[in-house]
């Protein structure tokens, strides 16, 4: 039996407008640049593949499963610019046969600064998916899959007994990510291990002329699944979502692949698709998955480098971060969302200086010129938040309160 596990990254951050150090407002947020993309991609890729996916789900009456993981910043945003696109993920949500998993409500590297708010953050986003969605998730995934043995505690001691992480190479071994595993002294806890290549092969490869096995049809991919039976359990293919029809556009044949892919797999005998939840009930874990240092799924160091790789990001991070006490203190709930819009990864990410091998990838919806410019109007930002918190308080707290990775 080898089943397929799709999970679907859905995600945009509440993107800055450009901001001058001189500003005296607190209106940080391009609404006009966020409501205009939000549609882009929706038209491109939210609407078309919730489409494609309800038929799915129809034709083959439950048997084609996905999970999603929406971030709480994106649900607001459908909320407030495009309602109907909230509605269709709320239809294929009803069918039961979609699951919603757990993150960061704000899509943020909590974890690596502060555990209370990190659990703030998921406990907000269990309460929302709870309300709009009539689902309580019981499979966490932090931000980015960042991921390492004290993840898979804070999210046991927080209920989820799932976890979803990269299967990186250098922990693995000789071993495949196409068994579930267990973290060190956690035995009740599962985790599933995102299959990079495959992955990467509908993500990034699918519309690539250069690379020796395109073009990739279904029925290629199909063999490539069936293969794990034997060896393994699961195929997990997490994926941005907006790889269908935004980073490979309609005209690759990427809807088209979508769409044909359910009957290539079925086709084949013991094949199945099945969300993560399924998956971690139906089979036993295959020994364990220790990591110590954090690993993530971005670019092909798998760390965190993607938004802690130079001294501007850590900056950026460490100021934001050191904040924290005094912004609850206040209990201004205006400040507290700002604050924690800001936390969104993507801010950082578009701080990254290390483009080579990964520089397109970082560029997909950057607003920015360049990595400074993103570091500039953070920092201003940042600086105009510090100054609502009021000046004699702010001394006496920043002198108190350290602030770095609590990895």
């Amino acid at each position: 039996m080898a089943s397929v596990c799709f999970y679907f990254q859905v995600h945009q951050p509440f993107r800055l407008r450009r901001f001058s150090i001189f500003e005296r407002g607190s209106d940080y947020f391009d609404e006009h640049l966020n409501r205009e993309l939000l549609q882009k991609v929706a038209t491109k890729c939210y609407l078309p593949a919730n489409a494609v996916l309800y038929e799915l789900i129809k034709r083959y009456e439950g048997r084609f499963r996905v999970a999603f993981s929406l971030s709480g910043v994106i649900l607001e945003q459908f909320q407030q610019y495009l309602p109907a696109v909230l509605a269709s993920f709320q239809k294929l949500a009803e069918t039961g046969s979609v699951e919603i998993l757990s993150e960061t409500y704000h899509h943020s590297l909590s974890f690596l600064y502060s555990r209370d708010e990190f659990a703030e953050q998921v406990r907000l986003h269990r309460k929302a998916i709870e309300e709009l969605f009539g689902q309580t998730p019981t499979v966490f995934r932090n931000t980015e899959l960042i991921y390492n043995n004290e993840v898979a505690k804070a999210a046991a001691e927080l209920g989820y007994q799932v976890v979803l992480c990269e299967g990186a190479d250098h922990i693995l071994g000789y071993r495949s990510p196409t068994f579930l595993y267990t973290p060190p002294d956690l035995p009740a806890v599962k985790l599933l291990l995102k299959n990079y290549r495959l992955s990467d092969d509908i993500a990034f490869r699918f519309s690539d002329r250069g690379w020796a096995d395109y073009p990739l049809t279904t029925r290629k991919f199909a063999n490539w699944v069936h293969q794990v039976n034997g060896n393994g359990y699961v195929v997990n293919l997490f994926l941005d979502y907006e790889t269908f029809g935004e980073h490979q556009w309609a005209e690759t044949g990427i809807f088209d692949f979508l769409r044909q892919l359910p009957e290539a797999v079925f086709r084949l005998p013991d094949n199945d698709f099945k969300t993560p939840s399924e998956c971690a009930e139906l089979y036993a874990p295959n020994g364990e998955y220790d990591v110590p240092h954090m690993i993530s799924w971005a670019d092909v160091e798998r760390d965190l480098s993607a938004w802690l790789g130079n001294a501007m990001q850590s900056n950026a991070l460490h100021e934001l971060y050191r904040l924290e006490p005094l912004v609850k203190q206040l209990g201004d709930e205006a400040l507290l969302t700002d604050w924690r819009r800001l936390q969104s990864s993507d801010h950082f990410y578009y701080m990254c200086t290390k483009y080579f091998a990964d520089g397109t990838v970082h560029k997909y919806f950057n607003p920015y010129d360049t990595p400074y410019d993103s570091f500039i109007n953070f920092m201003n930002v940042l600086d105009n938040l510090r100054g609502r918190l009021g000046g004699p308080a702010l001394e006496r707290f920043a002198a108190q309160v350290p602030a770095g990775p609590e990895m």
